[in-house]
């Protein structure tokens, strides 16, 4: 069992539903993939500009696609929220699909796993985000009951909603976005959420068996690139490095890159799932 499903199995309460799986069959659509944000705003900001410039060239519908993990270790978790909640750039689309990091934001907030294991993967940054000190709120309340209520209280319920409402995979004949990858070996309708934002060796030692692109994030790479049919795009901006997106566009593929990222993961902040 995956580490984010033994932790979201934990509690008695019922799991929510399966998230859904859209198909897109417009082959004159120019798609950019977004890798992991995790709380990086400046260098989301400034990737689009520069998808916006790239796309000016290109005729026909435009679509981002972001692949999930806007939350934690970077600085400004919430406010990427705010910002994906929002419109697209003029003249695009959009599609918000979940990651590990949002569905355990979520378990969290909706009673389904305990505070400290949402502080393990780097919630922290995220409740600052959010205006809240953890460690200010443990010296104030003495039950940890009283510490998730404050937080509860203290996120936007259009965040929870967002989080609740975001796809888990989206395909084309050709491709398929997903926050991890997932089990070449087994039909995709066969496989769980958990398993499509978490999933590792067990996708990295099959890729050999993919009969699409797949194109990724969930683990940090120093440059991206395509290995077989599989393209991970996830530079780790909260890391120091930039943030990337692949642009498919007519069978070819073009990376374009932010600026490296000012901030960086605290030490004492694990790079866990």
């Amino acid at each position: 069992m995956n580490k984010l499903a033994g932790l979201l199995k934990l509690s008695s309460r019922t799991a929510p539903e399966r998230r859904p799986r859209l198909r897109l069959n417009e082959p004159d659509t120019a798609i950019y993939a977004i890798g992991d944000v995790h709380g990086c705003l400046e260098q989301l900001l400034d990737l689009e500009q520069k998808i916006v410039a790239d796309a000016q060239a290109l005729p026909g519908k435009k679509l981002i696609v972001m692949l999930g993990d806007y939350v934690d270790r970077g600085p400004a978790s919430s406010q990427v929220l705010n910002h994906l909640e929002a419109r697209p750039p003029a003249g695009f689309e959009r599609i918000c699909l979940t990651g590990n990091h949002e569905l355990l934001m979520l378990a969290y907030l909706e009673g389904r796993c305990a505070l400290s294991q949402w502080l393990e993967l780097g919630a922290g940054t995220t409740l600052l985000s959010y205006g809240i000190d953890h460690g200010r709120l443990s010296h104030v309340y003495r039950q940890p009951s009283e510490i998730d209520t404050v937080i509860r209280k203290a996120i936007p319920r259009s965040h929870t909603a967002f989080l609740r409402s975001l796809p888990v995979l989206v395909e084309t004949p050709r491709v398929v976005f997903v926050h991890a990858g997932f089990r070449p070996e087994v039909p995709l309708d066969r496989q769980s959420d958990d398993q499509l934002v978490s999933v590792r060796s067990a996708f990295y030692e099959r890729a050999h068996l993919l009969e699409r692109i797949v194109v990724h994030g969930h683990t940090p790479v120093s440059k991206p690139r395509l290995e077989g049919k599989r393209c991970n795009i996830d530079t780790g901006a909260c890391l120091g490095g930039p943030l990337t997106a692949l642009r498919i566009w007519r069978g070819k593929g073009r990376f374009l890159q932010s600026r490296a990222s000012a901030s960086r993961t605290s030490p004492h902040s694990k790079r866990s799932p």
